[in-house]
């Protein structure tokens, strides 16, 4: 983006000033003295040249002598070029202002956000049920053309764009980056994604990080570099076949579950964090399974434990397990269970 020639615009400003200075000391030199003339001091010389610049014409200071007019007719047409020059930098200035809204580089506020860097079809429908989740996204783009399409689906207010090259780190503060949940890697291949993992984590070393492969083997060379999470599109695609192939309705029912309920009729999986507050902390598992299920119809499925920054998954635990503050609840719900528990435990699902 270009911004305004602020060296372009001072040098301008002191030539005309020059020119003004100038001249007024020639209508100075013509008129002072002159009989009838109310031009005889600098105060009235600046006096009528603002007048005459403004348009005003109070009529109270004027040139009597014939080279006096003259530069006063200077003065009355060049008040047209001030007025355009004026007029074209506040417009510019402008300008400047709603671009650089658009593309970003005023920064944003949001917190615990998902960051997106770089912008595709697949990233398009990430964003559609993170959005529908409640969750604000932070959009890194490096082609200029995104900008528009993705204001033109997306509001402000849930979406923030920023127009920047990937590499440079300083300018991704802007997308309030230390403070997201969690950085989605979403570049063409797994080369230029592991690259990007790498130099990344060098300036923003304590972020979760989760990136899609094309090739599945290559899932632990990216834990060793630092992802927090790795998913085949290849393997989850052909998990997801298979399992039509030979039993249909668990697939369709597995494909809702991983979705974002839109409808109330729909169900899928979220994870809410226990507070202390929780009515469940304290509580036994198997207590709290029989609990929801006749209280809200949500179906708990599991508990993740967090020991020592690692987070451990217990999945339908059996056994004296109890519910801690600090633990999340896995549970499988619809739209109305979803927003009874939101109402319950005080907190939005998700980490």
């Amino acid at each position: 983006m270009k911004g305004p020639n602020y060296r372009k615009i001072f040098a301008s400003i002191f030539v005309f000033t020059c020119i003004y200075g100038g001249l007024l000391a020639l209508l100075l030199k013509i008129e002072a003295g002159v009989p009838q003339s109310k031009l005889n001091d600098w105060q009235d010389a600046m006096w009528y040249l603002v007048e005459t610049l403004t348009t005003v014409g109070y009529g109270d200071a004027l040139p009597v002598t014939y080279w006096g007019r003259m530069i006063g007719f200077i003065f009355l047409l060049s008040s047209l070029g001030v007025y355009g020059f004026i007029i074209g930098q506040i417009a510019n200035f402008m300008s400047t202002i709603r671009e650089q809204k658009e593309l970003g580089l005023n920064g944003t506020n949001f917190k615990n956000h998902v960051v997106i860097i770089g912008w595709n079809d697949f990233g398009q429908s990430v964003i559609s049920h993170l959005i529908g989740a409640g969750r604000q996204v932070a959009i890194i783009t490096k082609d200029r053309g995104h900008i528009d399409i993705i204001r033109e689906y997306y509001p402000m207010d849930e979406v923030y764009t920023l127009f920047s090259d990937y590499n440079n780190f300083e300018q991704l503060e802007k997308a309030n980056i230390r403070q997201a949940s969690i950085v989605f890697v979403n570049l063409n291949d797994d080369t230029e994604k592991l690259v990007y993992i790498i130099n990344i984590k060098k300036h923003f070393a304590d972020l979760n990080y989760v990136v899609t492969l094309d090739n599945g083997n290559l899932k632990s060379t990216f834990i060793h570099a630092g992802v927090t999470y790795t998913i085949s599109k290849n393997e989850i695609s052909s998990k997801l076949l298979a399992s039509y192939i030979y039993e249909p309705d668990v697939a369709f029912f597995s494909e809702e579950l991983i979705a974002y309920a839109h409808e109330d009729d729909e169900y899928d999986m979220k994870q809410f964090l226990v507070r202390p507050d929780n009515p469940y902390a304290g509580t036994p598992y198997d207590k709290a399974f029989f609990e929801l299920k006749k209280e809200y119809n949500v179906i708990l499925i599991g508990l993740v434990k967090n020991s020592n920054g690692q987070r451990k998954l217990l999945k339908n635990p059996e056994g004296s397990v109890k519910i801690e503050a600090g633990d999340y609840l896995v549970m499988m719900m619809d739209a109305k269970g979803k927003n009874k528990l939101g109402k319950l435990f005080h907190i939005e699902e998700g980490i």
